[in-house]
């Protein structure tokens, strides 16, 4: 098969249209009826940061018309958690932050479940809060989780019991030591950014229902269908074959509807009422602080070099504001860890990141997994270290930055890679080196750009399927377990399958909802990794499936295998000549001569993929062949103006080039960038969570956390992709979903110390913050 002539590869094609012609059903939740019989559950939880629990009265609560069960503790089963079980579904000692589930009612609506929650009594032994990762890393320090060292870990995660740090990952490459003097520039700084929130705008919500024989089905807004119903099985001690999850469309997740945050509630209360379904829905409110929240970051960071403009050393010191319980957020840390360099050839590195137990809600996987916190210390101190070379910033990042066998800061050699292209582009875009002016006398106008890598975070083995099923009249139908959350992964799924087929893409359907019970096996939709990994699958199952047409008409035919081909949905042979259409062949098969019987019947193509080549990390050192499967790079450029009347900044431009390895569907990666880019900007200008005194959150809405709107938008995106093949990836192919976040923040600090000659290393950079070091500086004119 010659990739290159297959039509559909490299073909735009609009999601809208192409989720109509992909799946062929209406919005599975519009059709889904529960009944009369539905239920409704809400949750008690916490008022206090951390607590003692010493008694619930629930009688009250239960004695309320219109409830039906009211579940606390007791009733939760075992730990949960995907890295680090960590925590219960409801808590049963201790409370570790505000909004930690304590109790939960099942009602005949919301309101009466809400009303009965004031109802629940529950004495609290108020312990001291830990508010802030520098304190949770004290020896003296409160210890959140004295069981630490009980906790059923993976064996890549290192927490040390007795303290809050539940995962510390190690670099040491080089001498770092012996570096320092070496270098001709040095610069230090510490950066911090802070709890973010996804804010999609679908919020979380689950329905789940226990049979009589206890079968638990959940309807869930899921990215992780599968890894929710193992962790969920795990936690109630009972068989995966015992729990299914069923997982339509997406309607906004960036990482929130990973794992496990609040689905498991809602089946502990269903068990209450067997044979009755139970809805649990977050309001905006909880939104906010009871499921996962990104993690805050105080980062440490110290890098120098030679005069020529070399990079030597570099050290680090990541503290996580992980929150109260880590058990995604270690995996965060580790990732962090084995990226601390950036981009970078670095001889010499010494890293450590801590993963830190707070009292602030719950840290969790979001877009870009921990690469846009690390590269928003990583990429100022570079263009910091560049300034005390008086070098030119796009020259220093060119002469620094990895390229194809760059040994990488894990010590193991950096595979082909377009970054040198990128920055190029990105800089070209924006007319680096020109001086232009601002729009107006009060404003200054700065140019500034970021580089980034990010590889996918995930264990050495998460696996991929999928299967291949035709109709009589050669349609056919794609089984996958990755979800479609707005990214086009439906889209991208139909044009492989078509692709590899021969078929029009027009031709193919994807089996949707995702559903455990017939859905092939998924890992998770995260990562960045599904056009690679559950591509590979795909391509495995469809070449399965042609391999068995094509020998289905090489014995029809009496020829070659290697002559035949599929073209337009219709088999060919370039020897003979002779063609059949797949319709009804797919099927039933082809006769043989003179009535003599059939041969073939229905054609189900399976494949799947997983990675066997990552390796482990000396747990001391960090070092160690392959530490990850790939790593995607690009570079943002960003031309931006700012008003020191107001210190409001206005984006005038983003240039923003990615090395995708292979862009299945151009438009669709142009979209990813753009939307990447928007989301960047707006925790760079506006989104912070913020904590009171008692750990409660200030600002739990959209009147006070601010996300960036249309107006505030770049008033240009330059999306600008680059190809550079990845040997394991389906056409080269690897991910881009998550990355044009990364550098956008740090882009933007850049280009506004450049027009200000104002530095701020605490995002994000409102224009109260720009405003008053403007007042600092003694310049707003």
């Amino acid at each position: 098969m010659n990739p290159s002539s297959l039509s559909p590869v490299g073909e735009s094609v609009t999601r809208i249209d192409a989720l109509e012609k992909v799946t062929g059903e209406a919005q599975f939740a519009d059709d889904i009826q529960f009944g009369p019989g539905l239920l409704y559950g809400r949750v008690a939880r916490s008022p206090h940061p951390h607590a003692q629990i010493k008694g619930i009265d629930v009688g009250e609560a239960l004695a309320l018309p219109g409830v039906k069960a009211v579940v606390t503790g007791d009733d939760a089963g075992g730990k949960i958690g995907l890295y680090l079980k960590d925590r219960y579904t409801f808590c049963r000692d201790r409370v570790r932050y505000v909004g930690d589930p304590v109790a939960g009612v099942v009602a005949a609506s919301e309101e009466i479940a809400e009303q009965a929650c004031k109802l629940i009594r529950v004495e609290y032994e108020v312990l001291e809060p830990v508010l802030d990762p520098l304190r949770g890393a004290e020896p003296d320090a409160p210890v959140l989780h004295p069981d630490l060292g009980e906790y059923e870990v993976a064996n890549f995660i290192f927490p040390r019991p007795g303290t809050n740090i539940s995962n510390h990952f190690k670099i040491r490459k080089g001498d770092v030591d012996a570096a320092w003097p070496q270098c001709d520039v040095v610069v230090e700084r510490a950066f911090r950014v802070p709890h973010v929130q996804h804010v999609p705008i679908e919020p979380h919500v689950a329905v789940a229902q226990v049979d009589r024989s206890g079968q638990i089905t959940l309807w869930t807004s899921s990215q992780s269908p599968f890894a929710q119903r193992n962790l969920i099985a795990e936690s109630l001690g009972i068989s995966q074959s015992q729990v299914r999850v069923i997982s339509p469309y997406v309607g906004g997740g960036f990482g929130s509807k990973a794992g496990v945050s609040m689905e498991a509630l809602a089946v502990v209360m269903a068990q209450k009422v067997p044979g009755r379904p139970v809805k649990m829905r977050l309001t905006r409110e909880e939104e906010f602080f009871c499921a996962f929240v990104r993690q805050g970051l105080v980062a440490k960071t110290q890098a120098g070099a030679t005069k020529d403009g070399k990079l030597l050393a570099m050290k680090t010191e990541y503290y996580w504001d992980a929150g109260a319980y880590t058990e995604y957020g270690v995996n965060i840390t580790r990732a962090s860890g084995y990226s601390s360099t950036g981009p970078y050839e670095i001889p010499n590195v010494w890293a450590d990141s801590y993963c830190v137990y707070t009292n602030h809600p719950v840290g969790g996987p979001m877009r870009g997994f921990g690469m846009p916190e690390i590269h928003w210390g990583i990429e100022q101190i570079m263009d910091l270290v560049a300034e005390e070379l008086n070098m030119d910033k796009v020259e220093f990042r060119k002469k620094n930055c990895v390229r194809e066998g760059s040994i990488i800061v894990t010590g193991s050699k950096m595979h082909p890679t377009g970054l040198l292209e990128c920055i190029d582009k990105a800089a070209q875009a924006i007319d680096w080196g020109k001086d232009e002016p601002a729009s107006a006398p009060h404003k200054r106008r700065g140019k500034g750009l970021a580089i980034m890598w990010k590889a996918p975070a995930m264990p050495p083995n998460p696996g991929s399927s999928a299967w291949v099923r035709f109709n009589e009249d050669a349609t056919l139908t794609v089984g996958i377990g990755g979800q479609e959350i707005g990214q086009g992964t439906f889209t991208v799924a139909a044009q492989m399958a078509a692709a590899v087929l021969g078929v029009p893409f027009e031709w193919v359907r994807i089996s949707a909802p995702l559903d455990t019970r017939y859905s092939p096996y998924e890992w998770q939709t995260v990562a960045s990794r599904l056009t690679w990994s559950m591509g590979n699958a795909i391509v495995a199952a469809a070449q399965d499936t042609r391999r068995q047409i094509l020998e289905l008409a090489a014995e029809h035919w009496g020829e070659n295998i290697d002559d035949l081909d599929i073209k337009d949905g219709v088999v060919v042979s370039y020897q003979s000549e002779e063609s059949l259409p797949l319709k009804d062949m797919v099927v039933y098969g082809l006769p043989k001569p003179n009535d003599q019987g059939w041969r073939g019947g229905p054609i189900i193509g399976h494949g799947k993929f997983m990675p066997t080549y990552v390796t482990g990390l000396d747990p001391e050192t960090g070092q160690g062949p392959r530490s990850v499967v790939h790593y995607t790079t690009g570079c943002q450029a960003v031309d931006l103006e700012v008003d020191t009347e107001t210190g409001q900044i206005t984006v005038l431009r983003v240039a923003a080039a990615y090395d995708v390895g292979k862009a299945i569907n151009p438009d669709q990666v142009r979209a990813q960038i753009e939307g990447g880019v928007v989301q960047g900007l707006s925790t760079a200008l506006f989104e912070s969570i913020r904590f009171g005194e008692d750990g409660a959150p200030q600002n739990p809405s959209f009147v006070d956390y601010r996300i960036a709107t249309v107006v505030d938008m770049p008033l240009k995106i330059i999306p600008l992709i680059v190809e550079v093949p990845q040997d394991d990836g389906p056409w080269g192919a690897r991910g881009v979903g998550e990355h044009s976040m990364v550098p956008t923040a740090p882009a933007i600090a850049n280009a506004v110390a450049a027009a200000l000659g104002v530095r701020i290393l605490d995002m994000p950079l409102t224009a109260e913050k720009v405003f008053l070091a403007l007042e600092e500086k003694g310049e707003r004119s």
